[in-house]
C-alpha cells in the first residue's frame, strides 16, 4: 500500500466562452498529449497506466454514458475506466483511494465540460432538486444561490460594494493567468449596474458560461520519481454532503464545508489554518461565496465577511490569485481548476501571479444547491 499520493503533471486548455469548433475529443486530446509529452508515461499494463478516470456529466454532454465517447482519446480501451459524474475534486479523492489502497500505482485523470452547448443552464441545474417540491417551482442554482446570498448578506455585513470589489479583483487577477477565460476588465460601477439575474445577484456577480478540459497524472511515491523531480503531494482530502431537501437546510450554516475542512486538516495532520497555508483557491460560483466559503473553512470568523473584504483580506490571504471560478470555469470542473492553480503555485511555475514561498495550499470545490456538497484538498511540497 502507498503512503503518499503525488500529482506529477497537469495539462489544460484555455477556458473559453464557446468552443463551437471543437468536440469533447479535441479538447481532451490536447490535454492528453500534454501529459504524455511531460512524463512519457506508458500504457503498459504492468508498468504504466492501468486505470483511467474521467469526469463528465450525461446531462451537460446531452448523451447517456458520456464517457463512452471519449475512451479512445484518453487511452482507456482495454483497461480500467471509471467516470466521476460529480464535481471534479471528488475524482481526485477517488484517485487517491485507488492509489493509497494499492489497487493502482498510477491514475490518469481527465475531465471536460462544454457549458456553451446547453440550451439552458437553469434547465440543467433544475434537475438537481427534488422532483416533488422544488423542481416544479423552477428552482435552479442561480435562484437558490440568490436566496443564500441574501441570507448571508444579512449576517455578514456584506453589501453590493463588497460584491463589486470581489468581481473587479477576479477579473484583474485573471489577466495574469494565461489559461483564464478572456473577460473585459470592469469597475465597481459596471458590476453594480449589470442586469439582475435573481435578487441580489447580478450578471457580473455570477460565473460566465465556459468550456474547458484538463488532465492530471497521479502516482504513488515510488512511481512519482519516474515522472518528475517536482511532485506536489496531496496530504489531505475530505468531502461532505448537506441536506438534499432545502426545507431541512440552514443556508448560512456552512455545515458541509466546515465538516469537510475539519477532516481534511486532520488527515493532513494540520492543526488550524493560521500560518500554515500560503494560498487558497476557492470555488466561487458567485461573488458572495468567496467570503462565505472563507468563513466555512475558518480563514475568518462567522459573520466577519464584510469587515474582512473591506480590510483587504483576499489579497492578504492570497485567495484566488488565478481569478477563480468567478472569472470562468465550467460548473463541474471548478475544483480541478483550483487544484491545477495550486499545482503551478507550489512548483513555482505561476509566472506573474506567483505567490512567493508557496509550500502548502488548500483547494475547495462545491456543487449542488447553495453549497450542498463541499470538498477540500490540501496540497504541499
Amino acid at each position: 500500500m502507498a503512503n503518499r499520493v503525488a500529482i506529477c503533471a497537469v495539462a489544460q486548455i484555455k477556458n473559453d466562452p464557446n468552443l463551437w469548433h471543437a468536440r469533447f475529443q479535441n479538447m481532451l486530446l490536447e490535454c492528453f498529449e500534454g501529459i504524455i509529452s511531460q512524463t512519457n508515461v506508458s500504457f503498459d499494463m504492468e508498468k504504466g497506466i492501468r486505470t483511467v478516470l474521467t469526469c463528465s456529466d450525461d446531462v451537460w454532454d446531452a448523451r447517456t454514458i458520456s464517457d463512452n465517447a471519449i475512451t479512445d482519446v484518453v487511452g482507456a480501451h482495454f483497461r480500467g475506466e471509471e467516470k466521476i459524474a460529480q464535481e471534479s475534486l471528488n475524482g481526485l479523492g477517488y484517485a487517491m483511494a485507488c492509489i493509497l489502497s494499492g489497487h493502482d500505482d498510477i491514475i490518469l485523470y481527465m475531465g471536460h465540460m462544454k457549458e456553451s452547448q446547453a440550451e439552458s443552464r437553469g434547465m440543467c441545474t433544475n434537475l438537481a432538486f427534488d422532483p416533488f417540491y422544488c423542481r416544479p417551482l423552477g428552482m435552479d442554482f442561480v435562484n437558490i444561490n440568490a436566496m443564500q446570498a441574501r441570507a448571508y448578506m444579512a449576517t455578514s455585513g456584506i453589501n453590493e460594494e463588497h460584491l463589486a470589489n470581489i468581481v473587479v479583483r477576479s477579473r484583474e487577477n485573471a489577466k495574469k493567468n494565461p489559461y483564464a477565460r478572456d473577460n473585459a476588465i470592469v469597475n465597481q460601477d459596471d458590476v453594480m449596474k449589470s442586469p439582475l439575474l435573481s435578487d441580489p445577484l447580478r450578471e457580473l456577480h455570477y460565473y460566465p458560461t465556459t468550456d474547458w478540459a484538463f488532465g492530471m497524472l497521479l502516482c504513488n511515491e515510488k512511481k512519482a520519481k519516474e515522472f518528475t523531480d517536482k511532485p506536489v503531494w496531496i496530504t489531505g482530502f475530505a468531502n461532505c454532503m448537506d441536506s438534499y431537501f432545502l426545507g431541512d437546510k440552514n443556508l448560512t450554516s456552512n455545515f458541509s464545508l466546515k465538516n469537510a475542512t475539519e477532516r481534511a486538516l486532520k488527515n493532513a495532520g494540520i492543526k488550524g489554518l493560521k500560518n500554515n497555508f500560503e494560498l487558497y483557491e476557492l470555488c466561487d460560483h458567485a461573488a458572495y461565496q468567496l467570503p462565505m466559503w472563507a468563513e466555512g473553512i475558518g480563514i475568518i470568523k462567522d459573520g466577519d465577511g464584510g469587515k474582512w473584504i473591506s480590510e483587504g483580506g483576499l489579497d492578504e490571504c492570497n485567495i484566488n490569485i488565478s481569478g477563480g471560478m468567478l472569472n470562468g470555469n465550467p460548473l463541474l470542473l471548478g475544483g480541478a481548476a483550483r487544484v491545477i492553480e495550486c499545482f503551478y503555485q507550489l512548483r513555482g511555475e505561476a509566472d506573474k501571479r506567483q505567490v512567493k514561498g508557496a509550500k502548502r495550499a488548500l483547494a475547495q470545490s462545491t456543487y449542488g444547491a447553495a453549497g450542498q456538497h463541499q470538498a477540500v484538498v490540501i496540497m504541499e511540497v
